[in-house]
């Protein structure tokens, strides 16, 4: 039933660990209700409903909120209310984990160090006072010392391919292997990065008057990828608690590409 997934995905990722402003949790379906299948994706738009629809989905688990704000509506003259009809109409149920995934043991962040290629051991860039396990961010090593360039490499072959690619702030050939990273908007850890001792900082939505600040100040160097992309790779570990939760249910990781951006030149 949807309340044994709920359930799982409540113990990994702690709906009381998410900001004050977010919204996470059971966006719609009844928890009464069979799944069979989960699809779990980045975002809660129309292309993954139709990947829901055509996998034969019972349950979409996705990382950003449909809704952050209150509405008065949901009826079908807007792309979220046309959504919520699809999904009520075809008895598919939306679930979110969000800054509680951000945050978790392991989250969002341990799967993007993962992905580009940061091993042993991680801690929290910002832990919680009360557990210093969780928190924002993870910091990390690289197997061996290598380059700025040749790091940027290997962290666009491990992250899923996007318009927009990574960009890079910093020397090239300035050597890196302690390496802080951060999925998603990471502009409000950039002194915590700096105070760290890190050699480079991933993350995404870096803009360009603190990050030309921060590389002036002689900080880590700095690499800003795709949001959608530094989110992405967390998809496979929440479904992997999902198998091997005991719960049965098939799961899938969305291949449809959702980052907002559709083209570069």
């Amino acid at each position: 039933m949807l309340t044994d997934v709920i359930g799982v995905l409540e113990a990994a990722y702690p709906p009381a660990r998410a900001e004050s402003w977010d919204a996470v949790g059971l966006v719609s379906g009844d928890p009464a209700q069979e799944v069979r299948k989960v699809l779990l994706a980045v975002d809660p738009v129309a292309a993954v409903a139709e990947e829901a629809l055509d996998w034969g989905a019972d349950l979409i688990v996705t990382h950003h909120p449909l809704y952050l704000r209150g509405t008065t509506s949901v009826a079908t003259t807007t792309p979220k209310g046309r959504l919520v009809h699809t999904l009520i109409k075809n008895d598919i149920a939306l679930y979110t984990a969000h800054t509680n995934a951000d945050v978790a043991n392991p989250g969002v962040s341990d799967a993007l160090a993962r992905a580009v290629g940061l091993a042993g051991d991680l801690v929290p860039l910002q832990p919680f006072a009360d557990d210093p396990w969780r928190g924002l961010g993870r910091i990390g090593e690289l197997p061996e010392r290598t380059t700025l360039g040749e790091f940027a490499r290997r962290a666009a072959e491990g992250l899923p391919r996007t318009p927009a690619g990574i960009r890079v702030a910093g020397d090239l050939s300035r050597p890196v292997q302690r390496v802080a990273v951060s999925g998603g908007a990471g502009d409000s850890l950039l002194g915590t990065a700096a105070a760290a001792g890190v050699d480079v900082f991933l993350t995404a939505d870096l803009r360009h008057h603190p990050a030309s600040e921060f590389v002036e100040s002689g900080g880590p160097a700095l690499i800003d990828a795709a949001h959608w992309a530094t989110e992405w790779p967390w998809l496979d570990s929440a479904a992997s608690i999902l198998r091997e939760s005991g719960v049965t249910v098939e799961t899938r990781v969305s291949a449809t590409v959702t980052d907002a951006w559709t083209r570069g030149y």
